[in-house]
């Protein structure tokens, strides 16, 4: 089989994603991808005609977010017609499968270019969640979400999810807590010392103007006793009936685990920010790299996809990791940097005390919880991350994965590529 190389890894900065707050949530989600996409092609000087594919990641594939973004991105970029592009869902895990997608494609020597990433722009999802709400769709409808799935495998809401396996695990609100503290403060360093320059690409206006040039959620004034005051933020949620019968999602988890007390643990300081922002990751052959003067930065050593249960939904990563290791015939050790996304701080948290690893290596650079999670963007943000990150430290390998909405979780492992390698 042959190998597939990152030649490139772009995103935009990370934009609050509230409409009135935010500074890229007046522009359209395409935008955003024909940012990233333009980015890599002008870096890298390549001839657009010779991306055989974008494959794009989209969560919420409605309105402005529907219709084949990855396609119509391509076009909204000016790259030629003849370059083609598809969309895909796999919730919160779509910008790792978009790129596994694409290595895939290129290891089976099926193509030679190919561009894989996502977008999503919360500030324009939670304005048609909002739009749901009011046409009376329960929250169990919502989506995927039907009646008959949930009498098979009760779903609930993510965070209340999290509360749920926080309580399950032992795991307490003071160690939540430290947790965004420290994503918040590595985050902070990164920022501070230039280490995402690399990647991150402005966002400019149609008239030509700045949007945004780097990340504005993060809260480095975050203290340990401002986390502290935080209130919960789905104990609400968790008892209020969404359908006739009185079902509360609180009663999802229970029908499931029925002696389970579910504690509130989790709040907007330990929980991934709600943001704009899309990514962009460019994959070759080795004969098309080495014909056209590219640098292989890293090479794609294995992916894996895994399903856990349903009902808890957050616990997928653990055995996700677990998996690609064994399918790369590496180690935990092996292992120098790990990107695992804080959608809440408990599935990173009980990912490292599950994995046994080094917490040093685990988001080195702070996660979603300081950054946030731009939900079909972010798996593509984070192989950036970590590649910016091996080539950093000089490390050789890293592990990216991420939870995903339905109990599963998809996993890559990249290897850094040294600048002289064949």
């Amino acid at each position: 089989m042959a190998d597939a190389y990152i030649i490139d890894a772009v995103r935009t900065p990370r934009g609050i994603g509230k409409v009135g707050k935010g500074s890229l949530a007046h522009l359209h989600p395409q935008h955003l991808a024909s940012t990233v996409l333009k980015a890599l092609k002008e870096r890298n000087n390549i001839d657009e005609k010779d991306v055989q594919d974008v494959i794009w990641s989209v969560s919420t594939q409605k309105g402005k977010q529907g219709g084949d973004m990855g396609r119509m991105a391509a076009l909204d970029a000016g790259f030629d017609q003849t370059v083609s592009g598809v969309t895909l869902d796999r919730f919160c895990g779509g910008g790792i499968t978009s790129v596994a997608l694409g290595a895939a494609q290129v290891m089976s020597g099926m193509e030679d270019l190919v561009i894989s990433g996502g977008t999503e722009m919360m500030s324009l999802t939670g304005t048609m969640a909002a739009q749901e709400r009011e046409a009376g769709l329960p929250p169990s409808l919502m989506g995927s979400h039907n009646e008959h799935l949930d009498e098979l495998h009760p779903q609930s809401h993510q965070g209340i999810c999290g509360d749920a396996i926080a309580s399950m695990e032992g795991i307490s609100r003071e160690d939540l807590d430290a947790f965004g503290l420290e994503s918040q403060r590595r985050a902070k360093i990164a920022m501070d010392e230039g280490r995402f320059d690399n990647s991150v690409v402005p966002v400019h206006n149609p008239d030509g103007t700045l949007a945004l040039d780097k990340d504005e959620y993060p809260r480095p004034e975050t203290t340990a006793e401002s986390l502290a005051g935080l209130k919960p933020a789905f104990t609400a949620l968790a008892d209020m009936p969404y359908d006739e019968e009185g079902n509360t999602f609180r009663k999802q988890i229970n029908r499931k685990f029925p002696d389970l007390d579910i504690k509130p643990v989790h709040h907007a300081g330990n929980s991934s920010g709600v943001v704009d922002g899309a990514a962009a990751i460019l994959l070759a052959s080795k004969e098309y790299a080495d014909a056209h003067g590219l640098k292989k930065r890293a090479r794609i050593v294995a992916t894996a996809n895994i399903g856990d249960d349903p009902t808890l939904m957050l616990n997928a990563p653990v055995p996700a990791a677990k998996k690609v290791l064994e399918k790369a015939g590496l180690s935990k050790d092996d292992i120098d940097v790990w990107e695992v996304n804080e959608a809440f701080a408990v599935v990173t948290e009980k990912f490292i005390r599950d994995m046994g690893v080094d917490r040093a290596k685990v988001n080195p650079n702070g996660g979603a919880i300081a950054l946030g999670h731009p939900i079909g963007a972010t798996g593509s943000m984070l192989i950036g991350t970590a590649l910016d990150e091996l080539e950093r430290t000089g490390g050789r390998y890293g592990l990216i994965t991420m939870c995903a909405a339905g109990g599963m979780a998809p996993a890559i492992i990249i290897e850094r590529v040294e600048e002289d390698a064949a």
